[in-house]
């Protein structure tokens, strides 16, 4: 069942377009993430659904309901849309304690006191809060705030939850605690979740799809799989992921198959671009981190000679910095690199080829 259907949706400031005719679809059960760089339009997109900022174009429709239509003129107010929202800030009353600011919604829409009551505690032990109703703000820590944002979003039962970096106040460790919970609690709730992330890590661990946005379009959108393992075009490849990329030219082809050749190296590779790729044309290799490493003794396939240039200790891993002439190259190995000159193997199915 489809819970969210955005249709061609389109949102200026002034004469600055932001979203250029975006259509998604969020289903029940499911979480879509927002994922681009600053300036993307995903927050945009997500306040436009939230009836926080106002298209000029296109339709968003929540269930059967229409709550904007530019062609039939028809806007329903923020309040009236019924959305559960967690703004990255969280936008806790610092007055109100934990039970006030997840009963303050309820308030606002003129629910009984004793059934206030009830949800509240409902939702406060859903998410592990209970011990902390009187607590005000100040004295709980950014996870326990975190978490009161989102029961004050849930305990009204809304049919679509947006959360907006919901996770971007949390240092490292915990975000990636949090970031399992969250998509454990959704999963158990069977929310239908609308998210905004910059983390390509986050989106992937939360997300069931991601949709790619760039310049007010989406880029691309898929699972988290078909996302970083089946790149649509050298945006999606270089920001899902880490990567080496190498600048060169074509100098063969031969169906999907493209010998790219630079500085120092050449190296077949898959296309994965909509360009017609031909000997001579600019193009651009990339391969994920973990994809490159040192050639096996013999190997002399689709490698290049690199010198190392520092080695960094990750904890779990090495990471090791080469350089080909001016271009400079990372990969990862469970041990120390050896000094000097090395062979690293680049699988031709694992090195992208695109255009520029």
């Amino acid at each position: 069942m489809i819970k969210l259907d955005v249709s061609d949706l389109h949102l200026s400031y002034g004469t600055n377009p932001i979203l250029k005719g975006v259509s998604m679809q969020l289903n029940q059960g499911e979480v879509v993430s927002l994922l681009g760089p600053s300036g993307s339009g995903k927050t945009t997109l997500l306040r436009a659904v939230a009836g926080l900022e106002q298209p000029h174009q296109g339709t968003i429709r929540i269930g059967e309901r229409a709550v904007f239509d530019g062609a039939g003129k028809v806007e329903v107010p923020a309040e009236g849309r019924n959305l559960g929202l967690v703004f990255q800030s969280y936008a806790l009353w610092p007055h109100k304690t934990v039970a006030a600011n997840v009963a303050y919604g309820l308030k606002l829409r003129k629910v009984p006191g004793a059934e206030i009551g009830e949800r509240v505690a409902a939702v406060l032990g859903q998410l592990g809060l209970g011990h902390l109703v009187e607590r005000y703000p100040h004295q709980l820590s950014g996870g326990q705030q975190q978490r009161v944002a989102i029961a004050r979003a849930l305990v009204y039962n809304p049919p679509v939850i947006l959360l907006d970096e919901p996770l971007s106040n949390l240092d490292a460790k915990m975000r990636e605690e949090a970031r399992a919970w969250l998509r454990e609690l959704i999963l158990k709730l069977q929310l239908s979740a609308l998210v905004v992330t910059h983390d390509q890590a986050e989106a992937m661990a939360m997300s069931d799809r991601i949709l790619l946005l760039s310049q007010g379009r989406i880029e691309q959108q898929g699972t988290p799989q078909e996302m970083y393992g089946q790149p649509a075009s050298l945006f999606t490849a270089e920001f899902m992921g880490s990567n080496n990329r190498l600048a060169g030219k074509v100098v063969e082809r031969r169906d999907a198959a493209v010998c790219v050749a630079g500085e120092g190296w050449c190296l077949w590779g898959t296309c994965r671009d909509r360009a017609d790729l031909q000997p001579g044309s600019a193009a651009t290799a990339v391969i994920r981190l973990e994809r490159m490493r040192p050639a096996a003794e013999g190997q002399q396939d689709n490698c290049l000679e690199a010198d190392l240039s520092t080695s960094m200790f990750l904890g779990d891993r090495w990471e090791h910095l080469f350089h080909v002439g001016p271009q400079a190259l990372r990969t990862h190995s469970p041990q120390p690199a050896v000094p000097g000159r090395t062979r690293l193997h680049l699988p031709a199915s694992d090195l992208w080829v695109f255009a520029g």
